[in-house]
């Protein structure tokens, strides 16, 4: 059942504003960028928009902040960018979207943490007339964003799925599976998805582990050491986003495993990639931040301006990069995938 908040008050919670740079003590948020008044030399509707990002530091939504900061200026728009304190913190999320109505912003564009905890404050933003786009991943259910822009993450997970079998050839597999947050839309769709991809269900011996580990390194490594000390006979290991793959690589070489064992992630981050070049990992698939927050910033603009109004998803692609590519499976190699990185 969703719990859906209303806005409300909050005691306890302090803003920092200085000039337009804004944050909050409890979500250690930033704003970056003016705003253009219509009366300016532009002749542009003046325009803030709100972003609400999972964490502040995880690389992903870094690169999201820093591109909606640039689509912004270069659409001549202000923009507030606030996040969660954790891939999870629906608390500090919806603390967030109350602090952007609060200062009447025109759009909010959010990475949902709790693709349902979140819904009565976006509800709450759409009453009074404010665009809501989810980036990233979508709101349960999807309408309850205006539209969204985000990775088909199901296909990202079943492109995962089918290179990590397709590498094992006719050995029987022998899986970790390292997945987010639980109750997260995107962590089931990824781990969904690499099961379709994989060609096996929940229920299969093949799988030896699992584990959850809110999209963080360190976490990923304590589970996969874990893991590991009940077995060791793992030929392959599903991680849901690059972060995890480097914890249970670091966890996998620690024991002398690394090159028994077949990673594949997501995400498409330079780091990431670096990484399949180096042979950490077999693949990632690549997703492209950028194009979420310009396409979001597009949206918002536009419609405040145009009365334009965006509605339905927008995959925003995904590629599978590797060094060793499979036949059936179309990829790019770590070169281009070093031109396209985040």
């Amino acid at each position: 059942m969703a719990h859906h908040h209303t806005v409300r008050p909050r005691q306890g919670t302090t803003l920092l504003l200085v000039g337009t740079l804004v944050g909050t003590l409890v979500l250690g948020a930033a704003a970056c960028g003016g705003t253009q008044d219509s009366s300016g030399a532009s002749g542009r509707r003046k325009v803030t928009i709100g972003l609400v990002t999972k964490t502040e530091t995880n690389p992903f939504f870094v690169t999201m902040r820093k591109a909606a900061e640039a689509a912004a200026k270069k659409n001549h728009a202000g923009l507030i960018a606030l996040s969660g304190r954790f891939d999870g913190d629906n608390e500090g999320q919806v603390a967030a979207v109350e602090s952007l109505i609060a200062r009447h912003v025109q759009g909010i564009l959010i990475t949902p943490s709790n693709t349902t905890g979140i819904l009565g404050a976006i509800a709450e933003a759409r009453r009074q007339g404010i665009l809501v786009v989810a980036l990233d991943t979508a709101t349960d259910p999807a309408n309850a964003a205006d539209a969204t822009y985000a990775t088909d993450n199901f296909k990202a997970g079943r492109l995962q799925g089918a290179y990590v079998r397709a590498v094992l050839g006719n050995r029987a597999p022998k899986l970790f599976m390292l997945d987010g947050t639980e109750g997260s839309t995107v962590s089931q769709f990824r781990h969904d998805g690499f099961l379709g991809g994989f060609g096996i269900k929940n229920d299969s011996p093949a799988i030896r582990g699992q584990a959850g580990t809110n999209g963080d390194r360190n976490r990923a490594q304590t589970a996969t050491e874990n893991l590991l000390q009940r077995t060791t006979d793992v030929n392959s290991l599903y991680a849901i986003n690059e972060p995890v793959a480097n914890g249970a690589y670091t966890a996998l070489a620690e024991r002398g495993l690394s090159r028994r064992v077949t990673i594949g992630a997501i995400d498409g981050g330079c780091d990431g990639v670096r990484d399949v070049r180096a042979g950490k990992y077999a693949a990632t698939v690549m997703q492209f931040p950028v194009r979420m927050a310009d396409q979001g910033v597009a949206a918002v603009t536009g419609f405040v301006r145009n009365g334009k109004k965006p509605s339905g998803f927008t995959d925003t692609g995904t590629t599978l990069i590797t060094d060793k590519p499979v036949r059936g499976l179309a990829s790019e190699n770590s070169a281009w995938g070093l031109r396209h990185c985040w």
